[in-house]
């Protein structure tokens, strides 16, 4: 991993990782200054500062993602996690085939990871030298540390025992403040995050990757129309226009899967999901309900894009 990798989040100046306090030099703060962030003892590291927050603890809770932690161990979303996975292989194995890099040059960002389920499978995939887990949820970034010490990919445990897998580098932060080098990345996977066009593309090496995952026309209908009076469609490609000035659409899959659900993991998907707040009260409890006496079926579908940088 480049040393440069990492920017101080509050002069931009090159921050540093180290095994208990990671540093920026100050060489960009007028006051020549340097900014000490810890690493907290689960090995991640906080670098969302007090004003880039928009409320007291920022992004989903804790109940909201043991809810997903649940849900995804049992598999349900594997299909998606396996076609990402593959995506990534496939634009890495060709971009090695053709020389244009090596994996000791390859850097990943996995934004808005959650609790790290797709974190942990993208780690996996051969080709991929640092991938950095961020999250502005501190409760899902420490999930993602827990994660990644237990399977000996946290970026810690990778330095002491000079492996060569994969290391996994967990921090909050704020997608709209990426506190990573310009022109540093090699890809982004955003699965159903929030999509910050310019601030991926400031990231992103010249023909970097940018995979995207979103619900597809008839996600979860049987739910939606369960709980809502009016079901409003998903318009999973209505930020293409946004990104079309800095990338360019290479490839989109489909995908779906048919699930069964018994009311523990229903109560988890709505926990998971914005229904846990949208939908009202009486109408999720009778869902649950109809669960608990007989598993419900309906079926996830998911799109995904893969783009790629355009020139400068």
């Amino acid at each position: 991993m480049l040393v440069s990798l990492f920017i101080c989040p509050i002069c931009q100046s090159p921050l540093f990782p180290a095994a208990d306090t990671w540093r920026c030099d100050g060489s960009l703060n007028p006051k020549n200054v340097s900014h000490p962030f810890d690493v907290a003892r689960q090995g991640y590291v906080n670098l969302l500062p007090v004003n880039q927050k928009k409320s007291k603890s920022p992004g989903d809770s804790s109940n909201s993602i043991l809810a997903r932690q649940r849900f995804l161990a049992n598999a349900h979303y594997q299909p998606l996690r396996d076609l990402v996975c593959a995506q990534i292989n496939a634009l890495l194995s060709a971009k090695h085939s053709t020389g244009q890099t090596d994996k000791s040059s390859v850097d990943w960002l996995d934004i808005g990871c959650g609790e790290g389920y797709y974190t942990g499978a993208i780690a996996q995939t051969k080709g991929i030298n640092s991938l950095i887990a961020a999250d502005i949820s501190k409760p899902a970034v420490i999930e993602v540390a827990k994660a990644s010490k237990a399977a000996k990919r946290l970026w810690l445990d990778i330095d002491k025992q000079d492996d060569n897998k994969e290391a996994i580098y967990p921090i909050v932060t704020s997608a709209a403040h990426l506190p990573l080098s310009a022109n540093s990345l090699t890809g982004i996977t955003s699965i159903f995050s929030p999509i910050l066009p310019t601030a991926f593309a400031d990231v992103l090496q010249e023909g970097g990757y940018l995979v995207i995952a979103k619900p597809d026309i008839g996600h979860l209908t049987s739910v939606r129309e369960a709980l809502f009076d009016e079901v409003r469609e998903h318009n999973s490609d209505k930020f293409l226009t946004e990104l079309a000035p800095l990338f360019e659409v290479l490839d989109t899959q489909r995908i779906s899967t048919e699930l069964t659900l018994p009311a523990a993991d229903l109560a988890d998907l709505l926990t998971m999901t914005p229904y846990a707040y949208r939908a009202q009260p009486e109408k999720r409890q009778a869902l649950l309900a109809k669960a608990a006496a007989a598993s419900f079926n309906t079926e996830a579908k998911f799109v995904v894009y893969v783009l790629k940088k355009r020139p400068l």
